[in-house]
């Protein structure tokens, strides 16, 4: 029988296991989000035109991305719009066009023909936040129309006659002048945006009225 040296082995060996190893696998890279939708310059551009022609003062922002899928694109922080507006910060012009005209056109007729007061202030709770659609665990996964500024969440109303109108304590007012101000408002609401959410949606929209820009064609 040959005797192999043992110093001839181990590299034997060594090699072998080298060999059923493989190369090691590459990491697995996460799948990330789709980059988010950019509004053409022309649109923007248009958009604010029709700010001007309306009336409606407003400062443009600069584009600026602040996280995965979030960030403003063709965005601008409304100054002036008839009416005083609260909790409102950047928005996406095509939205901030439709909020200005659904204020304007649809929200202070609505309480001056209804409820009796001229409208003396918007109470906004938010626009831009770079987080998902909350409330809906079937599409929590995915970024909310306010990661982009293409939402505005309304919370409520004050009337020149003092009285507060809020979602939270009013959706289900026993006055049928204020429901009839609320069923109005939407309806006007669903014609100028994509998605409206109300108290009737879910529990997270208990409180206000989520208001987006997109094509969704979602009233709620």
């Amino acid at each position: 029988m040959v005797r192999v040296p043992l110093f001839l082995v181990v590299p034997i060996l060594g090699t072998a296991l080298l060999s059923a190893c493989g190369r090691p696998d590459r990491p697995v890279q996460q799948a990330s989000r789709p980059e988010p939708y950019r509004p053409p310059v022309r649109e923007t551009a248009q958009c604010e035109a029709d700010l001007r022609r309306e009336g409606v003062d407003y400062r443009r922002l600069p584009d600026k991305e602040l996280g995965p899928g979030c960030g403003l694109y063709g965005a601008v922080q409304l100054t002036d719009i008839g009416v005083p507006v609260t909790g409102v910060t950047a928005m996406r012009c095509g939205n901030a066009r439709a909020f200005a005209g659904w204020v304007r056109n649809a929200v202070a007729p609505a309480a001056w023909q209804i409820l009796g007061s001229p409208l003396a202030k918007v109470e906004g709770m938010g626009t831009y936040a770079c987080r998902n659609i909350v409330g809906t665990k079937r599409i929590g996964d995915r970024r909310s129309g306010h990661a982009l500024a293409n939402a505005v969440d309304v919370g409520g109303f004050v009337l020149k006659d003092g009285r507060r109108i809020t979602l939270l304590n009013d959706w289900h007012s026993t006055d049928p002048q204020v429901r009839q101000f609320w069923t109005v408002i939407r309806a006007s609401a669903c014609k100028r945006f994509g998605t409206v959410l109300s108290p009737d949606y879910n529990a997270a929209h208990r409180n206000h009225l989520h208001l987006e820009d997109d094509a969704a064609h979602f009233c709620r």
